[in-house]
């Protein structure tokens, strides 16, 4: 009954911060995530110096055609989902269960990524995995759709130091976040899934058809509600 009781108390108190750490990130930018300490101690342990480039960029800053890239490659349905898209998961493990040898395909959305980012570490694992739903509900609860946009654009990863829509575009393409155009938007999304194998700037075959989808989709996606300045939220069941 103690271990009960202390198992009780810590899951309270484990709630308890984890929604103080949400609130707070509603309310102030994430200096650094965790993500950044691991690459930093796996740069020191091959003996290279870390990296680390990031500004900060206001979601209205961003051009708009990264925004729509992104969810037509990451996340179609962010628009419309509460953190979890119960359908993708679902179609993800129907795929991994008739190709069991093949290399598993996840279900994350956008949200979910952020979560990860933000407050996690990478892996695999069902810890991990159940962590990361807890937070992309929370997220969706207090940010809303424009916050975790932004954080996330500010915060993934987009290369070997370079983390963050302003980041990327300037390491990649010289030019402001704000400026990208489709094409360059549409090859910096194409590159999330492998950000430090990847050279948007210089892409591979693969790179390049990709981003060729990714572009002729992101004409489908409508963020006009997200990237307003007023920070207006579109309704639910708006066309992506």
């Amino acid at each position: 009954m103690f271990l009960i009781r202390w198992l009780r108390r810590l899951l309270v108190v484990a709630a308890i911060v984890s929604v103080a750490a949400v609130v707070t990130c509603r309310l102030v930018d994430p200096p650094v995530t965790p993500l950044v300490f691991i690459r930093a101690a796996q740069a020191v342990a091959a003996g290279r110096l870390p990296r680390f480039s990031r500004s900060w960029a206001d979601l209205g800053d961003v051009s708009p055609s990264l925004v729509r890239a992104v969810i037509a490659a990451e996340d179609e349905a962010f628009l419309t989902h509460r953190g979890l898209d119960l359908g993708a998961i679902r179609r993800a493990q129907a795929w991994n269960a008739q190709h069991p040898k093949r290399l598993p395909r996840g279900a994350s959305t956008i949200t979910m990524q952020t979560a990860r980012n933000v407050f996690l570490w990478p892996g695999r694992s069902w810890i991990r995995k159940g962590l990361e739903a807890w937070f992309a509900m929370l997220i969706e609860l207090f940010w809303g759709k424009r916050r975790i946009l932004e954080v996330y654009l500010n915060v993934v990863e987009w290369g070997d130091g370079i983390y963050g829509a302003e980041a990327a575009a300037r390491g990649w393409f010289g030019v402001p976040a704000s400026a990208l155009t489709p094409r360059q938007a549409a090859l910096l999304a194409a590159a999330l899934p492998h950000p430090l194998r990847s050279n948007p700037a210089a892409p591979s075959g693969y790179l390049s058809a990709r981003a060729t989808t990714i572009e002729r989709r992101a004409g489908r996606v409508d963020v006009r509600a997200l990237t307003r300045r007023d920070g207006a939220t579109p309704a639910r069941g708006a066309r992506t």
